[in-house]
C-alpha cells in the first residue's frame, strides 16, 4: 500500500499557477501543518458556494460531483435560515432540557428499524466511530475489529487504528483484522456472500486464537473506500451472522452512504437487509454543519450508559439540532431520497452507454447518487489504470466539473454530487466526462 495518501493533489512545480493562487499557497504553506493536502494539480479557490455550484473569485462556476456532505446543496438556505435563528435565540448544550433536542431524536429514530431507537449526539463522523468502538468493546467484552481491507472510518486516534486507507504510515491496532471484498478480489457476485463469510469467519477465529475476541464487525455500507461495491444486495449476511455469533456487535457506517443518498432506501445497510447494533451518522446530517450521531439498541446503550458518561459541550448542540431538523424535514417533504434514485437512473444510463463508446470506462457501480467508476485502457496495468483516472479527474476540474477518485488503486473515480441536482446537471457531467475520457484516451 503507498504511502501517497492522496494522489489526486496539488504537487508545486507539476503545474502552472496564476500568482494570485501561488501566493495564498505560499502563505498557507508558511502558517498550516504539512499533513494538509491541496486537491487537484492546479488548486482551486472558492469563495461562494450555491446548490450544486462553487464559485472562485473571478465568478466563474464549478460543478460539484464530489462533496457528499452539503447534501442538501451548498448553503441550503432553509437549513442557514433555521441555524440563524436558533443561534438568535440560544446555542446549549445536551445538559440541560431543551424540547427541540428530543423532537429531533424522536424523529431521527423513527426513520430506523424498530430495534434502534436511542441516539447519542456527536460532533462529526469521526466521532461517532470513536464513540462506537467504545460501546462495542465495553458490552463485547473484547478488542478486536474487523474492517475492509481499504476501509477509512475517521481521524481520531482510535479510528484511525481500524482505517487501513490511511496508508502504512498509520498504524494498524494489532486488535484489528482486515477482511477482502469480492469485487477487488476478483471474485464472482455468485460467490460474494461465501466469500466475504469466510473472510469474516477467518478473522474471528485468529482474534479468537490470539486471546483478542471480536467486538465489532464496523463497515461502511456502500465501501466507498474499496471502490464502491454494493451488489449482490445482502452478501454481508453471513459475515454479520458469524460476528453475532461470538457476541460481537455489528455497526453500520452511515456517514457517506446515509440520509437518503442510495435512493432506495434512508440507510444504505438496508440494502443488505441486516439491522445493524449501533449505526454511525457525520455531517451530511447537517448539511456541513458539524454534528453527528450513533443510533443503536436501548440493551448496549443501556449497559455502555450504566458504566460511563458520554457528552461534549458541542456535540448535539441546539444550532446543530436545528440544522439537523432542517435537513430531515426537506428530505421528506422534498421526497429528496426517491429524487436520488430518479437522478440516478438517468446518470448511469448515461455512463452505460458511454462505456460502449468508450474502453477507458471498465465498469459502473451505483445505489441511487453514489457512484464507482472504473477507468483504464485494456493492457495498461494498475499503474496506467490509476494515472488515467486521476487525468481524467484534472481534465474534469479544468472543465470546471469535481469529482475524485477511489479505491486501493485510486482507478475508480468516486461520484457523489449534493442529492439535489437536477437533470441538466446529470447531463452537464456526462457531456464533461466523455470530453474527458476522450482527451484521457489520446495517443499522446
Amino acid at each position: 500500500m503507498s504511502t501517497d495518501l492522496m494522489p489526486n493533489r496539488f504537487t508545486p512545480g507539476e503545474a502552472t499557477i496564476p500568482l494570485r493562487e501561488t501566493e495564498l499557497i505560499a502563505r498557507r504553506d508558511n502558517v498550516l501543518g504539512s499533513s494538509y493536502r491541496l486537491q487537484y494539480r492546479r488548486p482551486v479557490h472558492f469563495v461562494r458556494g450555491e446548490g450544486m455550484w462553487l464559485y472562485d473569485p473571478d465568478g466563474r462556476r464549478y460543478l460539484d460531483f464530489y462533496n457528499n456532505v452539503p447534501s442538501l446543496g451548498h448553503c441550503n438556505p432553509e437549513v442557514n435560515a433555521a441555524m440563524a435563528e436558533q443561534a438568535s435565540r440560544i446555542s446549549a448544550n445536551t445538559r440541560y432540557l431543551e424540547p427541540r433536542l428530543v423532537d429531533y431524536a424522536e424523529r431521527l429514530v423513527g426513520t430506523f428499524p424498530q430495534e434502534l431507537n436511542r441516539v447519542v449526539f456527536t460532533c462529526t463522523g469521526s466521532e461517532s466511530n470513536d464513540l462506537a468502538l467504545r460501546i462495542a468493546r465495553l458490552v463485547s467484552g473484547c478488542e478486536g475489529v474487523i474492517v475492509t481491507s481499504h476501509a477509512y472510518h475517521g481521524t481520531s486516534a482510535a479510528t484511525a487504528m481500524v482505517s487501513p486507507n490511511l496508508g502504512d504510515a498509520v498504524k494498524l491496532s494489532p486488535a484489528v483484522r482486515m477482511v477482502s471484498l469480492h469485487g477487488p478480489a476478483g471474485v464472482s457476485e455468485k460467490q460474494a456472500a461465501a466469500f466475504f463469510e469466510e473472510q469474516v469467519r477467518s478473522a474471528i477465529a485468529d482474534l479468537n486464537r490470539r486471546g483478542i475476541g471480536v467486538a465489532a464487525l464496523l463497515f461502511d455500507s456502500i465501501f466507498s473506500s474499496d471502490g464502491v461495491w454494493v451488489d449482490p444486495p445482502g452478501f454481508i449476511a453471513g459475515g454479520v451472522k458469524a460476528v453475532r455469533e461470538v457476541g460481537g456487535l455489528v455497526v453500520a457506517d452511515e456517514v457517506q452512504p446515509g440520509f437518503g443518498r442510495t435512493g432506495k432506501n434512508m440507510w444504505g445497510f438496508e440494502l443488505h437487509e441486516v439491522v445493524p447494533d449501533l449505526v454511525t451518522l457525520g455531517k451530511p446530517m447537517g448539511n456541513g454543519f458539524p454534528i453527528g450521531a450513533v443510533v443503536g439498541r436501548k440493551a448496549s446503550m443501556d449497559r455502555f450508559g450504566a458504566a460511563a458518561r458520554y457528552s461534549n459541550t458541542f456535540g448535539g448542540n441546539t444550532v446543530g439540532i436545528a440544522a439537523a431538523d432542517a435537513v430531515l424535514t426537506i428530505l421528506y417533504r422534498d421526497r429528496i431520497k426517491e429524487h436520488a434514485h430518479v437522478m440516478g437512473e438517468r446518470l448511469r444510463a448515461g455512463l452505460e452507454h458511454l462505456a460502449i463508446r468508450h474502453p477507458g470506462v471498465r465498469g459502473v457501480r451505483n445505489a441511487g447518487l453514489f457512484f464507482g467508476i472504473d477507468i483504464g485502457l485494456d493492457g495498461t496495468g494498475a499503474a496506467g489504470r490509476r494515472a488515467m483516472a486521476l487525468e481524467i479527474v484534472n481534465l474534469l476540474r479544468d472543465d470546471g466539473v469535481l469529482i475524485s477518485t477511489t479505491g486501493a488503486n485510486e482507478d475508480t473515480l468516486k461520484v457523489r454530487p449534493p442529492l439535489v441536482c437536477q437533470a441538466e446537471h446529470v447531463d452537464r457531467f456526462l457531456e464533461a466526462i466523455e470530453n474527458a475520457l476522450k482527451k484521457a484516451a489520446a495517443p499522446v
